[in-house]
Order: structure tokens, then sequence, then C-alpha cells
């Protein structure tokens, strides 16, 4: 054999045997030793998110998007990818007119929080800011004027929630914005047109948000006949099947004052549970039966068509609603005694569902004290995601479970748990990753500032604390 071809060949065998005996060093995995917080942010402000003004949150894309009441009542909105594990903000997304003004009676008004959706260009949408809006406003011919601008604000790029502009396309008398986006692209925005003597509406846009048409109103208020007061109602809309939107909704007597005429001012007295539907294709409206309601529905025919429960001796607050596989409605709403003051008893979460041919509950199935959303999956099995107090006595977050349809439910998981705390809690987030289901306010005594948490399957998304600490940062 050739002499250089051997040297050749004994130095290649050398190479590979070196090679093989040389051990691959391990991989080790990047540690991140910044303390974490299990909250995102500590500037909520008030009672920075509800069930009523929604979605407070939407996943879209491998990110959440959650907005929420920041300081001095401006609308504030976070992000996170679930693949990084990256939160970005939060940023403010627009200016209130509430929550400016040190010489008001009642400081922090609420009404105003954000409710958020993303067009299908990619923009996205915030509604907040109104109660009804004021005189300076103008005539409000659906209804009364109370305090507050309803506003529209867009993200100036798609999916870029770092700078925004407010558009001046909605009426500034609303309150309690809810926004639904159907499969073909269409945004619907509903809301009560004024204060509590007001009409509710929705508007419709077919251009991502850019232009709506007029209101539409679909709940009428109006003068009772039988004593001194008007009919109002509290409803929540959510997509149903197909091209249909659900309403669960109740009643709210507003009273003018006492037997003798003396203002007792706002009294949340609401009774009754109503449940009823919208095609958006035919622009018709009808009750659980199929049967057509006339709108704008009045009390009358909401007591005759749209019925779920009456109440007696009883308030109610905050029906939400969601379909079965079966597409029949599951209904939650808290239910609590009539005491006849300004703050009503605690109230528990009430579980009706339609079971084809009526309505059934049961009124000892078990949830707690406390409000929240439901979520129905199977015939048989609904879920109710809650703030409540434990047996303890100690404030939580906490999914309770059916799978008997709704005849009982048990405690099946706690997201989150504080002592000497209480929570505010959203309604479920938009098409919610398992990680995020909802978003949730931590009251604390002795101030109005509240840490701000987006809970899921696993508890809180956690975030770097430093980055969490913004009211620290603004200082």
């Amino acid at each position: 054999m050739n002499k250089k071809l051997l040297v050749i060949i004994n130095l290649s065998l050398c190479f590979f045997l070196l090679a093989c005996t040389v051990k691959e060093k391990p991989q080790v995995e990047k540690s991140n030793d910044e303390p974490l917080a299990d909250f995102f942010a500590d500037n909520g402000f008030g009672n920075a998110v509800a069930v009523v003004q929604h979605p407070a949150g939407v996943y879209h894309k491998g990110i959440t998007y959650v907005c929420y009441q920041g300081p001095l009542e401006d609308p504030y909105v976070a992000s996170y990818n679930h693949k990084t594990k990256e939160w970005k903000g939060p940023f403010k997304a627009g200016v209130s007119e509430m929550g400016k003004d040190p010489d008001r009676k009642k400081r922090i008004d609420n009404h105003g929080k954000p409710s958020i959706i993303i067009d299908d260009a990619g923009y996205i949408h915030i509604a907040f800011g109104g109660h009804g809006g004021m005189r300076k406003h103008g005539e409000n011919v659906l209804g009364n004027h109370h305090y507050g601008r309803n506003s529209h604000a867009v993200s100036k790029k798609s999916l870029d929630i770092s700078s925004w502009e407010t558009l001046d396309n909605i009426p500034p008398f609303g309150t309690y914005n809810q926004f639904i986006k159907m499969d073909n692209g269409d945004i619907y925005l509903f809301y009560r047109h004024g204060a509590h003597r007001s009409n509710w509406v929705y508007q419709k846009s077919t251009d991502n948000g850019r232009t709506f048409e007029d209101p539409v109103s679909f709940l009428k208020h109006k003068r009772r006949t039988d004593q001194s007061a008007e009919d109002s109602w509290y409803p929540w809309i959510t997509k149903g099947n197909g091209n249909e939107l659900i309403v669960a909704f109740d009643y709210h007597l507003c009273s003018d004052g006492d037997k003798t005429g003396q203002s007792l001012g706002h009294i949340a007295k609401r009774y009754n549970l109503y449940y009823m539907v919208f095609d958006t294709k035919t622009g018709s409206w009808q009750n659980v039966k199929g049967e057509p309601m006339k709108v704008p529905v009045t009390k009358e025919e909401a007591d005759a068509k749209a019925l779920v429960t009456t109440t007696p001796g009883n308030w109610t607050f905050q029906g939400v609603v969601d379909l079965d596989t079966d597409g029949n409605p599951h209904v939650g709403v808290t239910i609590g005694k009539d005491v006849g003051e300004r703050r009503s008893a605690p109230k528990n979460m009430h579980h009706f569902r339609w079971d084809g041919t009526e309505w059934v509950q049961n009124e000892n199935a078990g949830l707690p004290v406390g409000g929240g959303n439901i979520k129905a999956g199977a015939p048989n099995e609904v879920s109710a995601y809650l703030e409540s107090k434990n047996e303890e006595g100690i404030g939580e977050v906490s999914r309770w479970d059916s799978f008997d349809a709704g005849a009982t439910f048990s405690k099946a998981n706690v997201f989150l748990s504080r002592k000497k705390s209480t929570f505010a809690i959203s309604s479920l987030i938009e098409n919610a990753h398992p990680d995020a289901r909802v978003i949730v306010a931590e009251k604390q005594k002795g101030t109005d500032y509240r840490r701000m948490y987006v809970l899921g399957d696993s508890g809180p998304l956690k975030r770097i604390k430093k980055e969490a600490l913004c009211l620290q940062q603004n200082n």
C-alpha cells in the first residue's frame, strides 16, 4: 500500500476514535434569577374589571391581550406571549373623561372599564369611559345623562398595543360596552345608551370598526303607570350558534324615591331572569322556543315570552349564558335576599338550563356566594368560574364543575387564594388559552389600587416582579 495513503488512513482512524470518546457537553438551561410575581401589574384601579364589560381579554395567534381600568379610570392594555412567556405593557390606551375631578363625591365611578376586540385586519379595539354621557355632549334621544363619555380607541398598528388613537365614531352616551365579532368579521358593539333610564342598543360595523351603523334599540326603558319608577334592564350578550347572539338579562326597577318623595339615590333593585336570541343574519329576535319577539323589548313582552324565572323576595345580579354542545342555553345569575337598602344581601350563583321543554334549576346545587361566568360543554357538563370566599373566609378564585347538568356542583380547581383579600373577576377571556381563562383584580383594604392577575388551569401567569410593579416605575 502507498505509504502516504497509509498515513492518511491512520490519521483518519485516530480522529474518529477521538471523536467517539469525547462526551457531549450537557445543555445547561438558562436560569433567570429575577424574582417572579404572580400578578402582571399593580396599577389596577377601583373595580378594575367586571363581568359586564366584556370581553376584557382575547386570545389571538398565541398571545392573550387583556384590558382593565387603571389610574384615573383610564384604560390600560397588556399582552402575554404563551410561547416566549413574555409580557408587554401595560400601556395606557386612552383618556377617560371620568376620574379626573377631585371634588366629585363619588370619586371612582367604575362604569367606564374597557372591553376589547381584535378585528380581521389585526387591529385592537377598546371601548371605554362612559356612564351615560353628560349634557354638554348634547341631547340623548334614547335615554338620560349622567357622567363620562363613551369612547372608542384602536391600536395604530396591527397587533401592537404600544400606541393608540381615539376614533370619533360612536355616541358619547354609552356604558357597559360589550364587543362581539362574528365569523364573517362583522363587529357588534352593545351598550346602554345613557344612564339608568335609557334603551339598550347595538351598533354594527362591517369595515373593521372604522365606522358603525346607527344605534338600534333592543331593550326599551319606559315609565311605569303603577308606581314612581321606570323599567330598565341589565343584559349580557355573547355568541351563540352560527349567526346567532344569545342574551341573558334581568329587570331593573329604577325608583324615583320613597313614599314621601324623598330621593333615595340609585337603588340597584334588579329582579327576575330572562333569555332571548338575536339572529344577526335576519335581524330578528326570538325566545328560547323560537317564537318571534317585538323589539325594542318591553317589560310586558319580556314577561310574556322571555322569562326564565321570577325572584320574589330576592334581588338578582349579572346574568351570564353559554350554549352546550346540543345548542341548549345554560344561564347563570347571582340571587340574594331583597333587603330594601342600597346594598343587597350576599348572593349565591344560581344555574338554570333549558332541557328542550322547560327551564330547570336545582336550588341546592352547592354553588357559593360569589359572581363570575359559566362555560357549558356536553349537555351534562357545565362549569362556573367564580370569585368567592372559602370555608375559612379566605378570598379565592375557583372553578366549580357539574357533571349532572347543574344538579350539583363541586369545587374542582382553585386558581388563586389570598387572606384578607377579595377579587373582582372578568368574564371568560374570548377564545381562551387554557393558561389564561380570566382576569382578576385583588381588592385590599386601605388602597384603591389593585394587583392584576391572569389565571388559567395552572394558576396565575407569572411575570418578573420588577416589571409588574407599574406604580413604582411611574413614581
